[in-house]
């Protein structure tokens, strides 16, 4: 007899059965049968979704971090908030939203670094087909009136700024400290963000982190 294949080898249902002396296993037969319909399952998904959409539009392009009147206070711009497949809900109706999540850390050279604050902006766009007009709701961590515009490049650059966010007090901080931010952007058409969603290109995500800051150097 040749050498015996490997544990965990992969065989062939007749090369089973040859092994076994008789036909492969009826347990064997039946995780090979389930097997190919999940695999054509995926397979469809994947030639269903819309070609040119699973390429992520959504970037942050600029995130700048201040020490104001003793503040820490952060910008952010993203771009590529309300891409193609966004757009194409919102004519359908459907609203879409987006959430900025930034997060204020500090630099730990010996351990984990620390996450000191998080802070949530939320939005959502809507649009009229009737008066060709769109809609921007803000959430409670903003003091904002509702806005409104018929131009959909304007409500592009309202719903992807976001202006002097005050994240602490400079004297809640380790004066000899490093400080970072991250933030993270994302899109989502009814809200909806999950795996499927993303590779259709009707829900999107990016995350950008700032440099280091030395509170001690600025004060």
């Amino acid at each position: 007899m040749g050498n015996p294949l490997p544990r965990g080898f992969p065989i062939a249902s007749h090369h089973l059965a040859r092994l076994t002396g008789g036909n492969a296993p009826a347990e064997y037969n039946q995780a090979r049968m389930y097997a190919r319909p999940l695999s054509l399952i995926v397979l469809s998904i994947a030639l269903l979704l819309p070609c040119g959409q699973a390429g992520a539009e959504l970037r942050i392009n600029d995130l700048d971090v201040y020490l104001n009147d003793h503040e820490v206070t952060v910008q952010v711009v993203a771009l590529g908030a309300l891409g193609p497949a966004l757009q194409e809900g919102l004519g359908s109706g459907l609203p879409a939203h987006v959430r900025f999540t930034v997060e204020l850390w500090q630099y730990n050279r010996l351990w984990r670094d620390r996450l000191l604050i998080t802070h949530v902006l939320e939005r959502q766009v809507t649009y009229n087909v009737v008066t060709k007009e769109y809609r921007i709701i803000f959430g409670k961590a903003e003091a904002r009136a509702p806005y409104t515009t018929r131009e959909l490049q304007d409500a592009q650059r309202v719903i992807s700024e976001v202006r002097k966010v005050t994240l602490t007090p400079a004297s809640t901080l380790d004066p000899a400290g490093v400080i970072y931010v991250r933030v993270q952007a994302e899109t989502a058409l009814s809200g909806e963000n999950n795996v499927l969603s993303r590779m259709a290109g009707t829900a999107e995500q990016a995350i950008r982190q700032s440099d280091y800051r030395s509170l001690m150097r600025t004060q």
